[in-house]
């Protein structure tokens, strides 16, 4: 597993055996292919996290912005036409996109500035006035399976849930939410998965244009005329008192809609498919309903939802007494060293009993999940009405389809029917 790269998508449908050999033989690892580096235990994880001022999360940007690059791309055809339809659909400078201040790629103080202006939409007060609607959305959801017609576990629950919810936090039309599900999934796969061969295709371009539009004149509108939603509290908070540009606010935007659905989505569905793996754990939790927010803790552990974050090294440093030069992209898998045997015990054993706490899936540090909290909420009433039905139910086919992506994982479809 020497010749092991993120990148290289031959390793995404089971990446845990080149993990285990990585922590084993090769912990901090240069990939052959895309030169990142590859930090696997858990310790060099956290070292890394807990270190912004010599790992940039700049990488974050260039990783899945711009294909890994800093600067503009060179140009060809498919780049001559995203700058000719970029001002005419957006009605804005698409070179003033990359220098647009993005949460997800600053560091500090800049990243805590931008930070403070939507942590007061994600306070636990706020976070804890959503169950009772997240319980309505879930009993909605869950009442065809429970009457016997087809379900598809990501399709009819895991997808509807937390798009519903941030669509309904942002005050945007939670009815247009396969629109939502379409833009976030082009994303995933242009920015971290087959699109990345080639990331100006036209039908990449007009989707992503599409969505930018689509939140230009949702921005705008909050403007002229301020609600009671995270959006209007995005405008109204800016920080230091100076406005964030129309760009920085759909990049908010953008940033709460994928990852907001796309964690949760994941989180679900790998927990159902880690208990349809493990029915003595599955028996566990359906015989002890206390065991639910344990449960969502040991699949955050097991399968984490989000398998790596990057990093840029802002200096020469040495990470497990390997150097690595001022520029490099590093890699921290976070999958990896949720996994690692030096911090948990028979770490590919899933256990919801465990005591899961520590794990690496929402982050560290300043960069730690904005909306774990919300997440967790959803996934634990989802857990919670589907538990009991699982019992009774088994796939509908063998074959799993998996998303395809270096950075997130979850099952793109997972059929449910009565067992046999």
């Amino acid at each position: 597993m020497r010749n092991y790269d993120p990148m290289a998508p031959e390793f995404w449908p089971d990446p845990y055996p080149a993990y285990r050999v990585l922590r084993d033989e090769a912990p901090v690892h240069r990939a052959p292919g895309s030169g990142v580096w590859c930090i696997s235990r858990y310790e060099d994880a956290l070292f890394v996290l807990k270190h912004p001022d010599a790992f940039s999360s700049r990488a974050m940007f260039t990783m899945l912005m711009n294909n890994g690059k800093e600067g503009f791309p060179p140009l060809n055809w498919d780049v001559l036409r995203f700058l000719v339809l970029f001002p005419l659909r957006i009605r804005m400078n698409p070179f003033a996109f990359p220098k647009a201040r993005n949460l997800i790629a600053e560091d500090p103080p800049v990243h805590a500035t931008l930070r403070n202006v939507v942590n007061r939409g994600f306070t636990p007060r706020l976070i804890a006035a959503w169950e009772p609607r997240i319980r309505e959305i879930v009993a909605e959801q869950v009442a065809p399976l429970r009457s016997g017609q087809p379900f598809d576990l990501v399709r009819d629950l895991a997808i509807p849930l937390p798009v519903t919810i941030i669509a309904e936090m942002l005050g945007i039309e939670s009815e247009r939410r396969d629109d939502f599900k379409r833009w976030s999934d082009a994303f995933i796969a242009g920015a971290t998965g087959p699109g990345r061969a080639r990331p100006f295709a036209p039908e990449f371009v007009d989707t992503v244009l599409e969505f930018l539009s689509y939140l230009r004149d949702v921005v705008r509108a909050r403007r002229r005329a301020p609600g009671d939603d995270l959006i209007s509290r995005i405008i109204a908070d800016a920080p230091g008192g100076a406005a964030l540009s129309d760009m920085e606010v759909i990049a908010f935007v953008q940033l709460l809609l994928v990852a907001g659905n796309e964690t949760t989505t994941n989180l679900i569905g790998n927990a159902v498919q880690a208990l349809l793996d493990h029915r003595d754990q599955l028996e566990r939790v359906r015989c002890d309903a206390s065991l639910v927010p344990s449960l969502v803790e040991e699949a955050l552990r097991y399968e984490a939802p989000v398998q790596t974050v990057f990093r840029t090294t802002t200096r020469d440093v040495e990470v497990a007494g390997t150097p690595i030069p001022a520029g490099s992209t590093v890699a921290v898998l976070l999958a990896s060293a949720n996994r690692d045997e030096r911090r948990f015990e028979s770490p590919d054993r899933f256990d919801v009993t465990r005591d899961a706490r520590g794990h690496l899936a929402f982050g560290f540090g300043e960069h730690f999940c904005l909306g774990s909290a919300l997440a967790r909420l959803e996934a634990q009433q989802a857990l919670a009405a589907l538990v009991p039905e699982l019992a009774r139910l088994e796939r509908a086919s063998a074959t799993r389809e998996m998303v395809e992506s270096f950075l997130v994982r979850g099952p793109r479809s997972l059929e449910l029917r009565r067992a046999a």
